[in-house]
């Protein structure tokens, strides 16, 4: 039977109306993206295809990746894809639910349970994304009444959660810790005070000052929370991270990590006390209500801790490198840091080039010469700091390295033309 009942009064005029909105909508956002582009901030969409042993494709071609943080080259390991096909077939793709509620599989209870052996410590939580383990424990354990002092320089996601915690807010720099002592000094006796630092700057590859903070923190009376993901794999003797390295594991009061950069998989984790765990499984919006790792990922992790710490070789090789092109950059005269306390046990390798334009002019002509690099300029950093920013795999070679040290002067010298 035909329909005669003809369109619903007033149809045409909301379609008009939405039609409208979309367009003022446009307009207002078109604005936003050309003062981007002004700024030479706008960000483009790129395909990059990894591929093993630190290569990877764009837009065609096959050139070095020192952009990822790939560090001991086992995203594309084959024992790890192996684990992850196993539990495929085994689990399948999705985990469905919510860890609370369904989702919490066995995948996930023995990547848990592995990671808590890793860190040496009571328990461990695993999260989507790093992202998510940073902002969900962060506004968990921090409240309204409390103070939070977060370094100038951390993470997004630190930030984002001390920030969301409703909690008075400080910033410090760990180049000055003469005015956290001072911040530290004037707060509240009588309110609970945390330090929130990155173990490691990921866009300076700086360690943070550790001992320091905690001898500040037991001062004060504050519980120091630190975000290993540029450590974990990388730093300690057995891979732990700055902590480890730095001998303050069991001064701070939580490690959060993830599970995307050395371990070469996806998610974050939180190490610490049963109790905190248990707090974070109960109270942590994110791991409340966000779907649960897959199993094929929480597979491949389990796999990749393994590997760490049965091959050292990995971690030893990455700072063999990372040390020979910090020498090899240095004969070219480029400046490395923009920090006064710059300890260079990372693989992550800032060139500092200050303007914007010519950091990216730089990373163009860098692509060129068959390296796909970071052009990392604000809002990630702050301004008069863009840089390229060089993170290595320790699947790269002597050769490769010195040709890599060779393609960014030239790169930085097409740069200032």
């Amino acid at each position: 039977m035909i329909d005669q009942s003809g369109p619903e009064p007033g149809s045409g005029e909301k379609r008009t109306a939405a039609a409208s909105a979309q367009e003022m909508l446009d307009a207002r956002l078109t604005v936003q993206l050309e003062l981007l582009r002004k700024d030479g901030l706008l960000r483009e969409a790129r395909c990059v295809t990894a591929l093993p042993d630190g290569w990877c494709g764009v837009d065609g071609a096959k050139v070095r990746d020192v952009a990822s943080n790939d560090y001991l080259n086992l995203a594309q390991d084959p024992r790890l894809i192996e684990a992850a096909q196993n539990a495929l077939h085994e689990s399948g793709v999705g985990s469905s639910a919510s860890a609370l509620v369904a989702g919490r599989g066995p995948w996930q209870e023995k990547l848990e349970a592995k990671l808590a052996e890793f860190e040496q410590t009571e328990s461990a939580i695993v999260f989507p994304t790093g992202y998510a383990a940073n902002v969900g424990t962060l506004a968990t354990l921090i409240s309204v009444d409390d103070t939070v002092f977060c370094d100038r320089l951390n993470h997004a996601s630190l930030v984002d959660g001390c920030r969301m915690s409703g909690a008075r807010l400080r910033v410090y720099r760990h180049d000055q810790l003469d005015i956290l002592e001072r911040e530290l000094k004037k707060s509240r006796a009588d309110s609970p005070k945390w330090i929130v630092t990155d173990g490691v700057f990921s866009m300076d590859g700086v360690v943070a000052p550790l001992p320091e903070l905690c001898d500040l923190a037991e001062r004060f009376g504050a519980f120091v929370i630190v975000d290993e993901a540029h450590g974990t794999g990388v730093l300690g003797e057995n891979g732990r991270g700055a902590t480890e390295l730095t001998g303050t594991e069991d001064r701070v009061a939580g490690r959060i990590g993830t599970l995307s950069k050395a371990v070469g998989c996806l998610g974050g984790f939180v190490a610490g006390s049963t109790t905190l765990i248990d707090v974070l499984r109960n109270s942590a919006r994110p791991q409340m209500f966000s779907t649960a790792l897959p199993p094929a990922m929480c597979a491949a992790a389990c796999r990749s801790l393994e590997i760490i710490r049965s091959e050292p070789q990995r971690k030893e090789t990455l700072h063999r490198l990372a040390e020979l092109l910090r020498d090899e950059l240095l004969h070219f005269d480029l400046t490395l840091s923009v920090s006064e306390h710059s300890d260079c046990r990372s693989p992550i390798i800032p060139v500092i080039l200050k303007d914007t334009v010519r950091t990216l002019t730089a990373g163009q002509w860098l692509l060129k010469e068959g390296f796909l690099a970071g052009a990392i300029r604000p809002p990630t950093v702050p301004n008069g700091t863009s840089r390229l920013r060089i993170s290595l795999n320790s699947g790269f070679d002597d050769g490769n390295i010195r040709a890599l040290a060779v393609a960014v002067a030239r790169s930085v010298s097409h740069s200032s033309k």
